[in-house]
């Protein structure tokens, strides 16, 4: 069966970014206790790109496939994860890049901010996916919490598009989401 990715998030309403969201079906690689462990030979740049034994994997299936796999310790380390092996793999940045962003509007008057990662997946900032401000006032660089400690950096034009909703909301670089209010300037 092809891969359907999922529509344009401009496209979507708050609820349809919720749908996709529950639909996508995540292996359960908390319960899996692997007794091999060992490395990946794999390597996510910090565009993005993924990389197995030097060489750029091409088929977007596999990413996506390999991206449900993957989980980070509280030490900072990268796994892939299955019932029998837990592989380091080496991450530059990132797990993920946030390639796009809209501003959505909830049935009961409430705004979340939706994302689309660099593996079609969808995620909403809120609460338990919070925006992470770093880096310094002059290289500030966001981070978005996505799941299992991982993170997607938002790329450029994202960060852009985010910085116009938050001076659309006030000039204070602040957005609001969920009911959670997140800086988008690093701390002092």
């Amino acid at each position: 069966m092809p891969y359907e990715p999922p529509p344009e998030l401009a496209g979507l309403t708050l609820a349809q970014i919720a749908e996709q969201v529950a639909q996508r079906k995540l292996p359960p690689v908390e319960g899996w206790a692997p007794q091999n462990m060992g490395d990946s030979l794999m390597r996510i740049a910090a565009d993005g790109t993924w990389y197995h034994d030097g060489g750029p994997i091409k088929r977007q299936a596999m990413v996506r496939a390999f991206s449900g796999l993957l989980t980070r310790d509280d030490d900072g380390q990268h796994w892939l994860v299955t019932p029998f092996e837990k592989l380091s793999i080496e991450v530059e940045d990132a797990a993920f890049i946030a390639t796009d962003v809209s501003l959505k509007e909830a049935a009961d008057g409430g705004k979340a901010i939706g994302f689309r990662l660099n593996t079609d997946e969808l995620v909403a900032a809120g609460p338990e996916n919070p925006l992470l401000a770093r880096g310094s006032s002059e290289t500030p660089a966001l981070y978005l919490l996505v799941r299992r400690g991982l993170e997607a950096r938002l790329n450029r034009s994202t960060y852009q598009q985010l910085a116009d909703i938050a001076l659309a909301e006030g000039d204070d670089w602040t957005v609001s989401t969920q009911g959670a209010i997140f800086s988008l300037m690093p701390p002092a």
